[in-house]
């Protein structure tokens, strides 16, 4: 018997499933999540793709010949936006407010450690074209386990968070994907060793 629950990829005993809020957007997430984040007990794309209904999650580290994925990038009905802070990034606050909403409005989230996410993003070739968007209304991030090395960095479900509450223009409607992260993090830290979270996070 697994010891990872089939939903959530976690841990039995540390599965998010309880926390989880359906939440209907008019807006895409698709997740392109590196392989070495699948088991990872802070992980937190699952935490999306669980919670909206019209999301989708692909695993691995080169999607340039992505069959599924192509298919929906050649939609002429479709705009699609990459978050990452590259060369030439919009501002998401930006491109949120010119969208045109009568087309589906999709946003592109990589999911890895900084380093692995650029070298997903050299990989998909077939991204290359796509507008890259960053993440102007983000605050410091609430991701207390896991230290990013960029400023405001944030989780990949605060990312869709923000990237929902720009489109959608409504910050309430998404909360939930906040909580059940805090839940999880709040989890994560009471099971910590003892001093291990102070001694590598305050």
């Amino acid at each position: 018997m697994s010891r990872y629950c089939e939903y959530c990829g976690k841990a039995k005993k540390a599965c998010i499933c309880h926390w989880i809020e359906n939440i209907t957007a008019t807006t895409e997430i698709w997740i392109l999540q590196h392989p070495s984040e699948i088991k990872r007990a802070i992980g937190t794309a699952r935490i999306l793709s669980l919670s909206l209904p019209n999301s989708r999650l692909w695993v691995g580290e080169d999607f340039s010949n992505n069959d599924e994925l192509n298919s929906l990038l050649a939609d002429p009905e479709r705009d699609v936006y990459v978050v990452y802070p590259g060369e030439g990034s919009i501002p998401i606050s930006t491109v949120a407010t010119t969208a045109n909403k009568q087309r589906l409005q999709t946003v592109i989230l990589l999911d890895g450690t900084w380093k692995k996410a650029y070298k997903m993003w050299l990989l998909a070739t077939n991204l290359h074209h796509l507008p890259l968007v960053n993440l102007d209304n983000a605050d410091s991030g609430n991701y207390r386990i896991r230290k990013s090395s960029k400023e405001q960095g944030v989780s990949t479900v605060e990312a869709g968070y923000l990237a929902l509450s720009a489109f959608e223009a409504d910050g309430d409607k998404f909360a939930p994907l906040l909580a059940t992260f805090n839940h999880m993090i709040d989890f994560q830290i009471k099971h910590m060793p003892h001093g291990v979270f102070e001694k590598n996070y305050l």
